[in-house]
């Protein structure tokens, strides 16, 4: 199983002139191969009177799903060097869509694939590249006296706190890079001679 990923969190889009010729780029948030074609329908419903909409996409954080689609360009030049911009990025769980309008002058492959080369990557810039950790979701719970040396530990970890409960002992809710998790409950058990609980309740990704 992954630790990390990349991908983006919000949609993108920019665009290019190159010779007349007008190269629109989005970058989508997809999670499935049906949410992926539903974007590109979108799109092409949007520029419904573009000669060209080429997309790719990538699915998935292992054994990860490519497709890419020239649209009528000639083979190589529109798909495959979108799929380039987001498997360079090692981005995946995204769809890139690039619409040209046609602007009457002939670009020749290479000019073809750099202008849909650079709309992806001015569309996935505006999107962002984010990194996803796995993060293991532990309840620390603690005697008042020992949450302020629990607190100071986690803080100077950058351990996220989601949320503290207040009852019969305090109850830390945390999000901990699965890399640190034996630092940390390591660093909890000698600050507070183990009388912390450390509670594992389950694994997301943030």
């Amino acid at each position: 199983m992954v630790d990390s990923y990349n991908t983006i969190l919000t949609p993108g889009v920019d665009e290019i002139v190159e010779k007349k010729s007008r190269f629109i780029g989005y970058a989508q948030p997809v999670s499935s191969e049906e949410e992926a074609y539903a974007f590109v329908e979108s799109v092409k419903k949007k520029h419904y009177d573009a000669r060209h909409n080429c997309h790719a996409f990538a699915i998935g954080k292992e054994n990860t799903l490519y497709r890419f689609s020239d649209d009528g360009e000639p083979q190589g030049t529109a798909g495959k060097p979108i799929l380039e911009v987001i498997s360079g990025n090692q981005v995946t769980d995204i769809c890139i869509v690039v619409t040209r309008y046609f602007g009457g002058t002939l670009l020749g492959t290479g000019g073809l694939v750099r202008a849909y080369t650079e709309a992806a990557k001015l569309a996935l810039a505006d999107a962002g590249i984010h990194q996803m950790q796995r993060m293991k979701l532990m309840d620390i719970t603690c005697s008042y006296n020992d949450s302020g040396k629990v607190q100071y530990l986690l803080s100077t970890n950058e351990i996220s706190i989601e949320n503290t409960e207040y009852g019969a002992d305090v109850t830390f809710h945390t999000a901990v890079p699965v890399s640190d998790v034996s630092m940390i409950e390591k660093k909890i058990t000698e600050a507070t001679a183990a009388r912390a609980v450390i509670d594992e309740k389950g694994e997301k990704f943030v």
